[in-house]
């Protein structure tokens, strides 16, 4: 048998103490710390990387004994860093669901709720619905309490990418004979979910149809703010908040006020600050930072820029988001040395630039057609162990097509490859395009089995495209490998009408309010 921990009840309850930091993973996907991406390749994840490598190459009939022989302790805490190895190596769903089967097959063994998530979300991003719900009810029985409210808003949180509103609610209802405690937290998921996957009306529509089935919350109310673009509208579910007897917090205020800021109302966010400090709330980071964008907006990026030094007046420090949008403001004024001269200063304050203010950048330079200093930045990037995210490969490799710059779109695919960094199948397109345009079949044909041993399976454009450079060149053993190939791997993106997800194509099928 696998190696356990020295009893089931510390191999159930040993990743607690790690949910706190977990809500945050999945309740801001968009914003992935860079600790988290480079993680995965440090010398102390040697374990992780050994078990990755073994799942991800291992053939089905052999994968249990070549765990065996690692002699590895496979615990909840490894568990979990597998599977999030999968997350930001976009690696076959597939597999993953054949590891975290077989380590719950495990006599005694019970998986923690952070693995569950993950493991959803994995199969969710695929579009593998079918099999989201058959590992629920497989968990069901074994534990029911590893499905939270976290867990609902997982799942709402990929269907609703890319189904209706009323499938999406369809599905949260399902989950009535799923959790425990199917309550207001589980509502409050779904009301977050259609916020940030489909329209602030959807939202509101939901939430007085389904009101009455909860007793709407702080964090019901605080949900419902924080996504209008419409400071009327904002101002309506403040005031139904206030009427219903719910005291705002600082995270109401902050919706207030970045809703201002979003359209330019730059006076009345400043009256939300007085507002707080009249009810003994003090603004925080969240408030200062939403009013330094909005400054931005206005065109004055030097204002906000005093405003990150007066916050520390207030007792309120600068994070890496705050830093990040005074560096926005700079590189909208194109003022770059400034944006340079700030990314330095953090890093003096012990604050590490991540992706996100790294793409800031790159965003300039791809619109000023910069290669050459979107390379020397992607260098310092990689220098300092900030792996890119998809965002930051699609500037780079856009560019580099633009360009016609073979060897960097190379060099930026292998370092994808090397450690498992961006969306191997949005990149590829570019990058596949590039290579035919330019006649390197061979380099096109290796990138391409490169993708499938990855376990990503590129585009039918891509593939048409070599094709017919193969055909052309004769070819026909290595097309027949290909093709052979990417009939073999089957499709993990590909998701036809007839799926039992239903498309969302429009807004016809929002509830009745």
């Amino acid at each position: 048998m696998f190696q356990l921990q020295s009893s089931s009840s510390i191999s159930r309850y040993a990743s607690s103490s790690s949910s706190s930091s977990s809500i945050a993973l999945f309740f801001n996907l968009h914003n992935i710390p860079t600790s988290l991406h480079s993680c995965p390749f440090s010398s102390q994840n040697d374990d992780v990387e050994t078990i990755f490598n073994i799942v991800t190459t291992t053939p089905s009939n052999s994968l249990r004994a070549s765990l065996k022989s690692t002699q590895i302790l496979l615990s909840n805490d490894l568990i979990d860093k597998v599977l999030k190895r999968f997350r930001f190596s976009h690696q076959n769903p597939l597999q993953a669901l054949e590891f975290f089967r077989l380590m719950g097959n495990r006599r005694g063994f019970y998986h923690s709720s952070v693995s569950l998530d993950t493991m959803l979300y994995l199969l969710g991003r695929s579009r593998k619905f079918e099999l989201v719900w058959d590992v629920l009810v497989e968990i069901r029985k074994k534990d029911q309490s590893l499905i939270t409210a976290r867990t609902v808003m997982v799942v709402l949180g990929r269907i609703g990418k890319v189904c209706s509103v009323r499938y999406t609610v369809d599905s949260f209802k399902k989950f009535r004979k799923l959790v425990p405690e199917f309550g207001v937290d589980c509502y409050n998921g779904l009301l977050r979910t259609l916020c940030q996957e489909k329209s602030m009306t959807d939202a509101r529509n939901v939430y007085h149809t389904l009101k009455h089935g909860f007793k709407p919350n702080l964090q019901t109310f605080n949900i419902l703010l924080s996504g209008w673009k419409s400071a009327e509208e904002a101002e309506g579910f403040f005031d139904e908040m206030k009427g219903m007897g719910v005291r705002p917090d600082v995270v109401s205020y902050n919706c207030l006020i970045d809703v201002y800021c979003k359209n330019r109302e730059i006076d009345k966010a400043y009256k939300v600050f007085d507002k707080m400090r009249e009810e003994d709330i003090s603004p925080d980071v969240i408030s200062y930072t939403s009013l330094i964008g909005g400054l931005g907006l206005v065109g004055q990026p030097d204002k906000a820029h005093d405003l990150l030094k007066e916050m520390k007046e207030y007792g309120c420090y600068p994070d890496v988001a705050a830093y990040n949008a005074v560096i926005r403001n700079f590189c909208i004024a194109k003022r770059l040395g400034e944006a340079y001269k700030l990314m330095d200063e953090m890093v003096g304050k012990g604050l590490e630039p991540n992706a996100t203010t790294y793409n800031v950048v790159f965003r300039t330079f791809f619109w000023s057609n910069d290669l050459v200093s979107s390379w020397s930045l992607y260098q310092r990037m990689r220098r300092s162990g900030c792996l890119p995210n998809t965002q930051s490969c699609m500037f780079l490799i856009r560019l580099i097509k633009r360009q016609e710059k073979v060897e960097m779109g190379l060099e930026l695919w292998n370092d994808m490859v090397k450690n498992g960094f961006g969306s191997y199948v949005l990149v590829s397109d570019v990058l596949f395009d590039l290579l035919c345009i330019m006649g390197k079949l061979a380099d096109a044909e290796r990138c391409f089995l490169q993708m499938i041993e990855k376990g990503q399976k590129p585009s039918y454009v891509s593939f048409k495209r070599i094709k017919v450079l193969m055909e052309l060149a004769n070819k026909h053993e290595a097309l027949k490998n290909l093709s052979e190939k990417m009939a073999c791997i089957g499709s993990v993106s590909h998701v036809s009408q007839t799926d039992e997800c239903p498309i969302d194509s429009s807004s016809s099928e929002l509830l009745p309010s």
